[in-house]
């Protein structure tokens, strides 16, 4: 459908079109396929968690400088699940919209969310799995293997209240990149549309559901081993630490990402009646 805006992106009634059409057809996938994709967006959000995880064990670097070139490395994460394609939960939150305008049932909308959910938790977890066997966390003297635990740390002992505010947040914003993405003709559009948006979230500490599942079991792992990063409270760095942190993000992820984003859009743009 060509822009009537004249120019070379997707009008928003037109993303929003796209969205849901693309919701359809997500929410009909085979589950090998679903699980599959599931399990390469765990990995492809590992890699982001990774190069961020690189970038923020520099000790020379400013607190604004670690946090936004952190933020951008972190980025790789959500452009290869947008461009080599793969299945988030978190953006996946705008089937939302598919399922509101009729065109899927909430069993449907239900199947995805879980199916990839677990998919995504398989990838990351295997990604924790093959970086840790790769001694990639002994880089910089040990540095590296001291940023995980500690971000794993600080996590984990943030009050369930803040980690699901910083969800919402969070969702919002890879939600807006995924929006971005969907207006964009060519992968250096998709590339360009996903960078602020995604460095932004990650700069301001906010909280994804799915990277948590990659940073908290490795920042676990480093610590059985004898990782212990001096003056980091690691009272909370636990299974029950790890699970409270995840429900309070994956709920903060659903508000964000299926009501502030796609709510919004669907009220605006595609609602019936």
């Amino acid at each position: 459908m060509a822009s009537n805006l004249g120019i070379d992106l997707y009008s928003p009634k037109e993303i929003a079109e796209k969205v849901e059409s693309i919701g359809i057809v997500k929410a009909n996938l085979p589950l090998r396929t679903m699980f599959m994709l599931g399990i390469l967006a765990g990995a492809f959000i590992g890699f982001g968690a990774l190069y961020f995880t690189l970038v923020s064990s520099d000790a020379s670097l400013g607190f604004a400088a670690t946090r936004v070139l952190g933020g951008l490395a972190f980025s790789l994460g959500l452009i290869l699940v947008a461009v080599a394609g793969a299945e988030l939960f978190t953006g996946n939150n705008f089937l939302v919209m598919a399922w509101a305008e009729g065109h899927i049932p909430f069993a449907l909308l239900a199947r995805n969310w879980a199916i990839v959910y677990v998919a995504n938790a398989v990838g990351a977890l295997g990604m924790v799995l093959l970086v840790f066997l790769s001694h990639h966390p002994d880089m910089n003297g040990g540095a590296i293997a001291q940023t995980y635990v500690k971000v794993a740390a600080t996590k984990t002992a943030t009050p369930f209240a803040a980690v699901f505010v910083k969800g919402i947040l969070c969702n919002a914003l890879v939600c807006l990149a995924v929006w971005l993405a969907t207006a964009g003709r060519s992968v250096t559009d998709k590339v360009l549309a996903i960078v602020f948006p995604v460095s932004a979230f990650v700069a301001a500490g906010f909280e994804h559901c799915v990277a948590n599942m990659y940073f908290i079991p490795m920042g676990m792992l480093l610590h059985a081993t004898g990782v212990v990063p001096a003056g980091v409270d690691l009272s909370g760095l636990t299974l029950a630490g790890m699970a409270v942190n995840l429900l309070a993000a994956t709920l903060g992820n659903i508000v964000g990402g299926s009501i502030l984003v796609a709510g919004v859009y669907y009220l605006t743009f595609r609602q019936r009646g």
